[in-house]
Formats: C-alpha cells, structure tokens, sequence
C-alpha cells in the first residue's frame, strides 16, 4: 500500500511538473516560435541594437509583419524604374515562401482618397509551378504615394486561404542605413 501512495505520489508531482513547464512553453509559443528566438539571438549577437527581427529582408527592402510575424512581405522600390516588388518571406523574414495567387493587393490612403495597387505574380526560378514568392507592379505612382508624407498603406494578400493584412508605415520605405546611404526600396 505505501508503495502505490508512493507511486501515486510521484506520478501526481510528475504531471504537476509537467502542466507548469507545458503552461510556460504555451504562453512562450503564443509570443513567439523557437525559430524567431534563435534569430532574435542571433540578430543581437550580430548587429548588438536588441531588434527582434532583421530591419530589412534578404533582398535589401523594408520588412511587413502579416499575421503576428507568421509571415512578412518585403517591399523593394526601384527608385530609377519605379518598380515596386513584395516578397514574401517566411516568419523569420529569412526565406522566400511560394505562394498560390496570381496577384496581391497594396492600398493607400492619401488626402482623403483611396487608391488600389495589384501587383501581378513574378515567380522566382525556384517558385513551384502555379505559386509565387514575387510580385511585381511597374507603375511609378504607388512608389511615389509611398514616398508622400501622410501616406497610410496595407498589404492584402492570401495564403493558404486565409487573409493577412499589414501595415506599410513610413519608416518602411524610405529610411537611412548607419554608412548614410539610401537603398532602393
């Protein structure tokens, strides 16, 4: 009988000890994956200014939060062309993430009046066939709305069947770099 109370005993502080780290690693996972961590740490480490995430994507653009960081679109504006290209990355803000749809969606709000930009799908050579990572618009105005002062713009796209929204603030497309240089975004 003391061996049962005893087992029982242990079995009890076990699953105790076990509902306190799962409720820990929960709350952890709803802020943010391991992945985001280990890049947070790893941005830290590299640049030593505590961001949580890179201040620009891999192709040298302004970063777009879609879903809690579940994923990001990166806006590049070719000042010289006027092109305006969004990629969209993985949760990291690291990889190129295909998706299925033909186009995307940017809306700006500006005096007042509101505006729709569709930028058309521009598959990468590694995108599967039928999904995109880039999408492209070669129309010089968004790029000059973006560059106009009280601009408001969002990002509207689908992955997976399910909407993201983000906001493209001001800092997004027209900031400097510590060596005083302005990239083309």
């Amino acid at each position: 009988m003391k061996f049962r109370k005893a087992n029982w005993l242990t079995v009890l502080c076990c699953v105790l000890g076990l509902a306190l780290v799962g409720c820990q690693n929960q709350s952890d996972q709803n802020t943010k994956t391991f992945d985001e961590t280990a890049h947070e740490d790893k941005e830290m480490d590299d640049h030593d200014h505590g961001h949580e995430h890179p201040s620009e994507g891999p192709h040298h653009g302004s970063l777009i939060e879609l879903g809690k960081e579940a994923y990001h679109g990166e806006l590049v504006h070719d000042e010289k062309s006027g092109a305006i290209t969004v990629y969209i990355l993985d949760g990291a803000a690291k990889k190129n993430v295909p998706i299925k749809a033909e186009s995307i969606l940017v809306n700006v709000k500006h005096d007042g009046k509101g505006s729709q930009f569709t930028l058309t799908a521009s598959p990468e050579e590694s995108d599967p066939q039928g999904e995109s990572s880039r999408f492209v618009l070669k129309e010089k105005a968004l790029g000059d709305l973006l560059h106009e002062k009280d601009t408001t713009a969002r990002l509207v796209l689908e992955i997976d069947g399910k909407s993201y929204t983000g906001e493209i603030s001001a800092h997004d497309h027209d900031h400097e770099h510590e060596h005083g240089e302005k990239h083309a975004h």
